[in-house]
């Protein structure tokens, strides 16, 4: 008998925040809503991960209402988002009654689907949200992100999933955000996870940069995977994901089948096909990348290693930072590489290489070695922990790191009423949580409306002959301008060409 399986499509949310910088404006998803709605989807995911901090730092758009824009738009669709955790959509952990007016606020505006993760894999830093997701009666999905190192293991994966089922996850998600998971391991967690609890929905998301993911994918499913994650072909690969339309025609003929209907993903792959170009200024170069096994860094963020080393004159590093990311890893015990672990573990190989080891820590990589963020599986470097204890005047803690947080929502509510634009409400207090600095800008613009950062293609291309010149006057001596994320922070850099 052939068995169903699920697929959660990402062309809203997690592909054009790896392809294209999270910059897809709302008013290039929207003709696609209706279709994406009656593809037979498991779930849409569309919201989430870095959407909130884009629309309100580069598309002047209020991340609530896109919530409810796609809401009206996919009214037949379990939506779904992905969760930080205690850090939310932020990059700092939030006090538990920030967390629970989140997650009340996000359900209220149509969230379906919370998929709650732990950059550290500390289940003590998902149990409020966890909780906070069942008291509204919408979906908790525990999540797993995966990793490798000489720790991780089988049955430590097992465990895991063991303490999610007993806070209360409806279902389990393998996280693979640097596109790691191998077809064997793939196969060997699923099925040691389904022995123990057969009943227990499976979903697997996984990267396509390393290119042996799709294979991993039906590796899965034969392993018992109830629901795997792929984004529209036209939005897909790359730093992205594995393609829908591949991932349903890889299905055919054996025992699966993913019922998804083929004309509608046809008009679907169209819609962003035209799309796709105009944010070409945005698009990662990166297509397969091997070395990530070693390295462990997803592409996004080696873009971003980048660029803090060539501000520093020193592009000619990239290779031994990436050299060094392995040994920060090890020194800090290990912590899966993904938001905002990537940051803190990439930022700091960085100052490695370019002043000597562990010379200068980041606040955030000092914070990682004390337990502020949570515990890694493996043992932090003694000799570290007491540069960090020097260096901050910080003892290391034990405890959940929002054990130290007091109750700060009223306090947040007290502090943003105070601004230009705020609209009085509970989302606007915790757009303003998630981005204090960003915020107060954003509420003075909103009454603008949304602001597309997409270009027509011939626009790129006059820009482009712009900056070269015409050959006989010599080149335009205007700035060019660049984003630079440093930090999870990003930053409009002006560079006029020499």
């Amino acid at each position: 008998m052939t068995r169903q399986i699920g697929v959660t499509e990402l062309a809203l949310r997690d592909a054009h925040q790896s392809l294209m910088a999270t910059r897809m404006a709302i008013e290039d998803m929207v003709d696609a809503c209706a279709d994406i709605d009656k593809a037979g989807f498991w779930s849409v995911e569309c919201w989430g991960g870095a959407t909130f901090d884009s629309c309100i730092r580069f598309l002047n758009e209020d991340p609530w209402e896109r919530l409810r824009t796609f809401r009206k738009l996919m009214p037949n669709s379990r939506l779904q988002m992905l969760l930080r955790g205690q850090n939310l959509l932020g990059y700092r952990h939030y006090a538990d009654d920030v967390v629970d007016h989140f997650v009340d606020k996000a359900a209220e505006n149509g969230m379906d689907v919370f998929r709650v993760f732990d950059a550290l894999n500390d289940p003590r830093n998902l149990e409020r949200a966890m909780a906070a997701v069942h008291k509204t009666g919408k979906h908790a999905q525990g999540t797993i992100c995966y990793t490798t190192s000489p720790l991780h293991t089988v049955d430590g994966y097992v465990q895991l999933a063991r303490q999610l089922r007993d806070m209360g996850a409806q279902s389990l998600a393998l996280k693979d955000m640097a596109a790691l998971l191998k077809p064997a391991p793939a196969y060997d967690i699923v099925k040691a996870i389904k022995a123990e609890m057969p009943d227990m929905q499976i979903n697997i998301h996984c990267h396509a940069t390393t290119g042996v993911t799709l294979v991993s994918l039906m590796k899965a499913i034969e392993a018992g995977a109830d629901v795997v994650d792929t984004a529209i072909s036209s939005m897909s690969l790359g730093p992205g994901h594995n393609p829908t339309e591949s991932l349903q025609e890889m299905l055919e003929g054996t025992d699966y089948a993913a019922d998804l209907d083929k004309a509608l993903l046809r008009k679907v792959r169209d819609h962003f096909a035209t799309v796709k170009p105009k944010y070409a200024q945005f698009m990662s170069a990166f297509t397969v990348d091997t070395d990530i096994f070693d390295s462990q860094i997803p592409g996004g963020m080696i873009s971003n290693m980048e660029s803090q080393l060539k501000q520093q004159g020193a592009g000619d590093k990239l290779r031994e930072v990436l050299a060094e990311v392995p040994n920060v890893r090890k020194a800090s015990g290990y912590p899966p590489l993904v938001t905002p672990s990537s940051q803190i573990v990439g930022t700091q190989a960085v100052f490695n290489v370019l002043m000597g080891p562990y010379k200068v820590l980041t606040a955030e990589f000092a914070d990682l070695m004390l337990g502020y963020y949570g515990h890694t599986l493996g043992q932090y470097d003694p000799a570290v922990v007491a540069k960090a204890k020097e260096q901050t005047g910080k003892e290391p803690i034990e405890q959940r790191p929002a054990d130290l947080i007091p109750a700060e929502f009223d306090t947040l509510k007290k502090e943003a009423a105070a601004l230009d634009g705020f609209n009085g409400t509970d989302e606007d207090v915790l757009t303003y949580a998630m981005f204090p600095k960003v915020a107060p800008g954003f509420f003075k613009t909103r009454p603008e409306g949304p602001k597309s950062v997409a270009k027509d293609p011939a626009e790129l291309e006059a820009e482009k002959l712009a900056a070269l010149g015409d050959g006989k006057s010599g080149p335009v001596r205007t700035p060019i301008k660049y984003d630079v994320t440093i930090d999870g922070r990003t930053h409009n850099v002006a560079v006029k060409p020499v």
